[in-house]
């Protein structure tokens, strides 16, 4: 049985799939393909390379993964993604997609065509910063000739470019949009509205999967917050145990 696992974007929120991974790697759950987009690429570069989940979450908290950037002094973006960069390169040297120990995709938006593209070979840290770098944030990735955004503007849970490869897909999503939503200031209202844009193309990936975990309430945490790292780790993590056990995650042949 051949079993894939997709990882969504969502900054700092993105640390809960390392809680999710660590509560399979528990379970004896054996991925065989990932695919993911942002925050969900940088965890899934990580968990492909063999990285084990607590080490992950290590490399997160103390070398400041999320926080790796620097000035852009450019009219495309404020910021430069360099520093995540460094510390990618750093920790996955050989920086190719086809020496990694689990097959991987990463989606990114081309911004000139306006349409999602999904990386499966070559340069890998280039492709991972590109799946990351919030428009008008970030400076956008040229890399292969073609201008490169977040992938989550179009794709943010990639189910589609594994679902035909895999008997069972889980799809990991940390963006869930509560009911209770409180406006206090405009920095939360910004931040709701692109959860809301993004989780429409999320329900068509969400369709796609055979086992989804979505952990509730993940929208109180800031996407751009590393101050609770722990918390979102360890929600991640209980989540999964107790809503969720081996068979779950099994082919269920049809009657």
């Amino acid at each position: 049985m051949t079993r894939g696992l997709v990882l969504s974007g969502g900054g700092a929120r993105g640390i809960a799939h390392i809680g999710i991974l660590k509560a399979l790697d528990e379970m004896n759950i054996r991925v065989h393909h990932l695919s993911g987009t942002s925050a969900g690429a940088i965890v899934g570069a990580l968990y492909a390379q063999g990285y084990p989940p607590d080490q992950i979450f290590d490399l997160v908290k103390n070398v400041s993964v999320f926080k790796s950037v620097r000035p852009a002094f450019a009219w495309t973006g404020l910021l430069t993604m360099d520093g995540l960069k460094e510390v990618l390169l750093k920790n996955i040297p050989h920086n190719d997609f086809s020496k990694l120990k689990i097959p991987f995709t990463v989606a990114a938006t081309d911004i000139r065509k306006g349409k999602i593209h999904y990386f499966q070979s070559g340069e890998l840290a280039s492709a991972i910063i590109a799946s990351s770098s919030i428009p008008a944030i970030f400076n956008p990735v040229q890399l292969n000739g073609n201008l490169y955004v977040d992938g989550g503007l179009l794709d943010n849970l990639p189910v589609k470019p594994i679902r035909a490869t895999c008997d069972v897909v889980v799809g990991c999503h940390c963006n869930h949009v509560s009911p209770d939503f409180d406006v206090t200031n405009m920095k939360l209202v910004v931040e709701r509205s692109l959860l809301i844009a993004i989780h429409v193309n999320t329900v068509v990936s969400r369709n796609q999967c055979d086992v989804y975990i979505e952990p509730p309430r993940m929208d109180r945490f800031s996407s751009l917050d590393l101050s609770k790292a722990h918390e979102i780790f360890e929600f991640g993590y209980r989540f999964t145990k107790e809503n969720f056990l081996p068979h779950h995650f099994e082919k269920v042949e049809a009657l």
